[in-house]
């Protein structure tokens, strides 16, 4: 019972804080101090013919990468195109998306902060 309850705590944490992502009410200007918004292109011809499996897998993989990883960095979304994937991650640095990218086999050809979200909000 006491081996459930250590394990509860995180678990329930981790929830409350992935549907705080995923509402995407995620904003660079109110990250805490050392965490940033990064938006990495991955150029991998042939992506958009992935099948639904296919994209499973790899996103296992990443999910596994970012366990070992530990909680300093967190994927939010990405968005597949037919020969690159843009994703978006918070993480202390540049120096940690990329070592993701390294250990997952995946691509970084180009890692970006974001320093603000603009939308169709912004114009009213």
């Amino acid at each position: 019972m006491k081996q459930i309850k250590s394990l509860l705590i995180p678990l329930l944490s981790l929830l409350l804080s992935c549907s705080a992502l995923a509402a995407n009410e995620v904003n660079p200007e109110t990250l805490p101090k050392g965490r940033h918004m990064y938006v990495i292109e991955r150029d991998m011809p042939g992506l958009g013919k992935l099948t639904p499996a296919d994209l499973k897998g790899a996103a296992q993989k990443s999910c596994g990468v970012l366990r070992d990883l530990g909680p300093e960095i967190t994927w939010l979304q990405s968005y597949v195109t037919g020969d690159k994937m843009y994703c978006v991650y918070l993480a202390p640095n540049k120096e940690m998306v990329r070592e993701h990218a390294k250990q997952g086999g995946f691509p970084a050809t180009e890692v970006n902060e974001v320093s603000t979200i603009i939308g169709p909000k912004t114009a009213e």
